[in-house]
This record gives C-alpha cells, structure tokens and sequence, in this order.
C-alpha cells in the first residue's frame, strides 16, 4: 500500500480561517429559491412563512455563516421594490438570464431576511449596477438598515418590520465583465467608486462593501479595481471607498460548451476535475500577488463569492436550471478548495458555494414531494465546520504520491489543519480514485489526546446519494493507530477524513 506523511505543526499559529469561507450563495435560478428554500405558505411541506424548515434544519448542521442573494446575474435585473408588499401586489418579471420563466417575485427582501434568521447566517445582498441605479441601491440599504425615521424606514415598517436589519456584506453589482453589463474594467472600477460613495452606513451597521471582480486569473481586472483605490508602490493605504474585491472560479473540466455529466465519467475526467479544482491555489496566490503590491498590509480583502463544478444538467431538465447531480468527486472538489483556502486565509477572507440548493455543487436537492437529500459537499462542509474561525497551523504533505497527467505531476494528497478551543482538527484526502493510502500524520508541537476520526468516501468515484438510497456516501467512523510521531490511518482510494483531537 502507498504511504504518505503530513507534518503538522500544531504550535505554530498562522491566519485565522474566517467563518466565512464556508459561505453560501442562492440566486434565483431554477429550483434554488423556489422549491429549494421557499414552497409557499400554502405548501403541504413544512414551512414557516412559506420556508421549507426540512432544508432550514439540514442546512443549520453546517454554521452557515452568510448567504450571497438574490444573484449571480439575476441580481443585476432585480429590482428590489417589486419584491416588498403584499404579495399579490408584487408586480411579475422574467427572469431572461435563467430559463426565461416568470417570476412573481414572492420571495423577496423580507422572505431572504426571514431565511437568514432561521438559519443564523449572516445577509450578504448583492446589488444592481448592471440595469439599476445609485438611487435604487442606497434607498435598499435605507430600507434595509436605517432606524429612526425616513420614506425608506416608514415603508419597511409599513410592511411589518420595524426595527432594522444587520447587513455586514454588500455586493456592488455581479460579474460586470459578462451578463453584469459588458463593461471594461475601468468603467466598472468608476461605477463601483461612484456606488460605494452612496451605500451609506446608517446607526451602527456597518457595510463591508465588495467591488464585483474578475473571473478566473484576469488580473487585469483586479488591477483596474486597486488601481481605483490605492497606487503602486506608493506606501499609502487604499482609499476606504470598498473594502473588498471579489473574483468568481468553476471547476469545469471539459468545455463550456461540453462540460460531461456529473455522474457518468471516466478516470481521466476524475484526474482533469481535481487538476482543475488544484488550479484555484495559482490564481489566488495570482490575485494574492497583484494585492499584496498595491495593499501590502492587506486591508483590503480578497472574495471568492462564487465557486464550485459546474456540470452539463442531468438529462430531461431545464437546461437553463442548472440542476446537476452531485458525486464523491464533487466532494473532493471541495475538500481540495477548503485545503487551499485555509492556506490563504490571510488574504482570502470570503468564499461562496454556487449553490445551496438545486443548483450547481448544491449542498441539497429536493423535490415537491417533500423528498430531501444531502449530497457528499455536504458532507465535506459539516464535516470541515470545526475550521471556523479557527486558527490555521501548517500542515506539510512530506512523502505522498502523485499521478503524471499531460507530464505533469499532480498531487494526490491533500491536507490541512487549524487549532481552536484546545482542539485540533486535520482534514486529509486522498485523491487516488483506484489505491488505498496509508497516511502518517505527523503531529508536532503537541501531545494528541480524545482522538476521533471520520471519514467520507464511496464504492466509486461516481456514487451519489438520491431519495432512496440517501447514504450511499455519508461519514463513517475512521480508524485511528497510534505511531510514534503521531497517527497513522489508512484512507480508502478517493477519500476525505478528518480527525479531531485534543491538545
């Protein structure tokens, strides 16, 4: 059997892993809002307010710790006054971006507040640049957080709520170099200074408002932004005009046009998946690098607000929904993204799941017969949950083994691990869709004690859960030997562990 070795050290503190990394992101796209976290007040389904409390329940096991709505690119044709109200007042659009279906607009400001107080998350609204106006945002943010008395305070009130929201993050527009609005970075950069300008922080909340960034390692995009705030080399701090810049990354292995099934693969798709999935730690350190030159001392952040696969949809569904099946290799996608993120947690403050629900890497699938289930990226997310808001420790693979793809080598161990409360937790993977690894966890600096592992893997790279068969890939104890420097545990081919220990 192959072995591998990761040394860990648990005395050596580096950044805090925030919370929220483990983020999440509902658009109003196919079933994500409507038949994933909303069914109507008249639904048979369990609901509060017309919430389906099944997906609330699953969904609170995970500490979610913000969701990113209404979008994506619906944002930037949501209007967020047709949205508030009676319902049956509430005016219809077309959503043109995602299936061209009518939206009634049922779920709207109030509905996403209710849901992010059911599942204790923070709000992270993400405005309209594309096809609104400055007005249009800043009322929002009245609307939404101001106290006291004004038109925007006396219509919330009006409809039901009198005391104000928190809102910490606000998004200014949504991938304006695409369906945002087309625009070159540098007229984008002037519209998010102009915006920001108008998002107003009223009473105590305070906005950390994050400029709409590049895609993938377009670096000239993320220039154009710092460009707009700070200068090169100049040593003074950026301008506190917005506090972040985001940048969105899919982990597609084929093409746009032929992305493959979610389910129906080949080992060389597994391999070119996670070869992909690894490439996200380049263009953060890419877009790390770019910052670090106009912000060495990092005030400014660095957001992931849209990552995950993105797969052709299963077969007989609305091609503009979405709705992909999710199998073990998702859940290395994520396990391999979570590693990587907790390395970079200096910079990388944010991170968002596309989506939550129905969607893309959903965390969950439903149906409007009431059936649920949690998919293998669930899985990883609850099992990784303990890295909140912990601090990271290095964590050095020092023998693994590797697969050469294209003549590259590419590693097939992945590993990462963070101390919090007296405790440490390791999370381990084994991408290796065919050997069984056997691992030495090499933990220095301290003395393990009330060790539990558990682990997440599956018959095959290509097993997925479903209403009748719900743990097909579901966590099982993992077994924990004893080693003279540390642990020693034997992952199965295709696999992720974690093991909790007590310092």
């Amino acid at each position: 059997m192959p072995e591998a070795r990761v040394a860990i050290d648990l005395d050596v503190p580096g950044p805090t892993i925030s919370r929220h990394l483990y983020g999440h992101f509902a658009e109003h796209l196919g079933r994500c809002i409507y038949g994933g976290f909303y069914v109507g007040e008249d639904s048979p389904i369990p609901n509060e307010g017309g919430i389906r409390l099944d997906v609330v329940e699953a969904l609170r096991a995970l500490d979610i710790p913000n969701l990113r709505w209404p979008g994506g690119c619906f944002a930037d044709e949501y209007h967020w006054k047709d949205g508030i109200g009676p319902k049956a007042d509430r005016p219809s659009m077309v959503n043109t971006h995602w299936g061209n279906v009518e939206e009634n607009n049922h779920f709207g400001t109030h509905e996403f507040m209710a849901l992010c107080e059911l599942l204790g998350a923070d709000p992270y609204v993400n405005g309209n640049v594309g096809s609104g106006t400055v007005r249009e945002m800043s009322e929002w943010v009245e609307y939404l957080t101001r106290d006291g008395d004004s038109p925007m305070v006396r219509q919330r009130k009006a409809n039901g709520r009198d005391e104000p929201w928190k809102i910490p993050f606000w998004g200014i527009g949504n991938e304006a170099w695409g369906c945002g609005g087309n625009l070159r970075a540098e007229a984008y950069a002037d519209l998010a200074r102009q915006y920001a300008t108008f998002l107003k922080d009223h009473g105590d909340n305070k906005l950390y408002k994050i400029a709409a960034g590049a895609s993938d390692d377009d670096l000239n995009w993320t220039e154009a932004l710092l460009k707009s705030i700070s200068c090169l080399g100049c040593g003074r701090d950026p301008k506190n005009i917005y506090q972040a810049i985001s940048f969105h990354y899919y982990t597609v292995a084929g093409t746009w046009e032929n992305k493959g099934s979610a389910t129906d693969f080949s080992i060389d798709d597994y391999y070119r998946t996670l070869s992909k999935a690894q490439d996200i730690e380049r263009v953060i350190r890419a877009h790390s690098a770019l910052m670090d030159a106009y912000d060495p001392e990092r005030k400014i952040g660095l957001v992931l607000d849209e990552w995950g696969t993105w797969w052709d949809v299963e077969p007989g569904t609305n091609p503009g929904f979405l709705y992909q099946q999710n199998a073990m290799r998702d859940a290395l996608v994520a396990s391999l993204h979570f590693d990587v993120f907790h390395r970079h947690a200096e910079r990388l403050v944010m991170a968002n799941i596309a989506q939550t629900v129905n969607v893309l890497q959903a965390m969950l699938l439903t149906d409007d017969e009431g059936g649920l289930v949690r998919t293998p990226t669930y899985h990883v997310f609850e099992m990784n949950k303990g890295h909140q808001d912990a601090t990271s420790v290095p964590a050095h693979v020092i023998e693994g083994t590797t697969y050469d793809l294209d003549g590259k080598a590419m590693d097939l161990v992945s590993a990462s691990a963070s101390v919090k409360d007296g405790r440490a937790l390791v999370s381990v993977s084994n991408l290796d869709p065919a050997a069984a690894l056997d691992v030495v966890l090499d933990l220095r600096g301290g003395s393990p004690s009330e060790v539990t592992g558990r682990l997440l893997t599956a018959s095959k790279p290509q097993s997925y859960n479903t209403v009748s068969d719900p743990d097909a890939v579901a966590p099982v104890p993992l077994k924990l030997e004893p080693e003279p420097r540390g642990l020693r545990v034997t992952l199965p081919p295709h696999s992720f562990a974690t093991v909790s220990l007590a310092l």
